[in-house]
């Protein structure tokens, strides 16, 4: 099968099915989800000042609400490819198991909830930013920029990089450096974090004719990507503490992780063979996922912890 063979796989198949709720989770994208309201709820726990709990339970889940409403909509637009790649194809439209029109009608109504609720309850600036977040990866990653350069999830990344940002908004009502260097993190993780992937995973984006960094500028060129951007991240990862919105525990985890990843990716850049380079990639791809959730697990509990120790009176 050809991508032309799947063209108008959006519009051929039934107008209703009888999906059911597990189907309408998959669609939310529940890993990536977790991920979003993970670094959202640590946007919104640095924030200074006190949000009520309710408040900041409703930020969380609406903030949870868009990114699934993300999910459905990139996979409504990427049917046609996702029946193509074998890591995809089993994916709710690929399979048959719901209408295209029906995902669609769900990631919009999802979207305006989420934006709508938000603005509504918390403030618009977290709602607008919630809106923009949607629009970039729904529009701007899936139907523009992840076809057409191999640059794709370089930019695209920022779609990903917005929940601390909206989570200290919603709890402050402003956007702030301590908020922006979140981003930074995980915008900067993206690249080496998915571009690890693709290495092992480059026969799928082909297939699809998906320009990914490998599939175009080369394994040796990727790589070389690759630890470039795990040696801006490893600093920047430790930024935090050096602003002061992180403690000296944080700064000697993020130290020791960022200095893994760089090695990681080393290890990656010097692989002598197809193979070696093959599980060099992977073990890369798999740290990543420890290095950013770990981090931003210990500025969680961090805080809380610092928190705590003020409200008994200990600092």
């Amino acid at each position: 099968m050809t991508l032309t063979d799947h063209d108008t796989l959006r519009t051929s198949q039934p107008l209703f099915s009888e999906a059911t709720a597990s189907d309408y989770i998959t669609l939310l994208k529940p890993r990536v989800m977790s991920l979003v309201i993970f670094t959202g709820l640590v946007g919104l726990v640095l924030a200074p000042g006190h949000m009520n709990p309710i408040l900041a339970a409703i930020s969380i889940i609406a903030i949870a609400v868009g990114a699934g409403a993300s999910g459905a909509l990139n996979m409504w637009y990427d049917a046609d490819i996702d029946i193509i790649m074998k890591r995809t194809r089993k994916r709710p439209i690929p399979a048959g198991l719901i209408a295209p029109n029906q995902v669609l009608v769900f990631g919009l109504i999802l979207s305006a909830l989420s934006v709508i609720t938000l603005g509504l309850m918390i403030n618009w600036l977290a709602g607008a930013l919630l809106a923009f977040t949607i629009f970039f990866y729904a529009v701007v990653y899936s139907m523009w920029l992840k076809r057409s350069t191999p640059q794709n999830i370089v930019i695209g990344g920022a779609a990903g990089a917005f929940p601390p940002v909206i989570g200290w908004a919603a709890a402050t009502g402003t956007i702030s450096f301590e908020s922006i260097t979140l981003f930074m993190i995980i915008f900067l993780w993206t690249p080496p974090h998915f571009w690890a992937l693709a290495l092992f995973s480059s026969t799928d984006y082909e297939a699809a004719k998906i320009p990914m960094m490998p599939n175009v500028k080369g394994e040796k060129s990727t790589r070389s990507q690759i630890l470039a951007y795990s040696v801006v991240l490893a600093p920047v990862g430790v930024l935090p503490w050096i602003m002061g919105f992180a403690g000296i525990f944080y700064g000697f985890v993020a130290l020791i992780m960022g200095g893994i990843f760089i090695l990681r990716a080393w290890q990656l850049y010097k692989a002598p063979s197809k193979v070696s380079m093959l599980a060099s990639s992977r073990r890369l791809f798999r740290f990543s996922l420890i290095y950013l959730s770990g981090l931003f697990a210990v500025l969680l509990l961090e805080n809380l912890v610092l928190k705590g120790l003020a409200a008994w009176g200990f600092v």
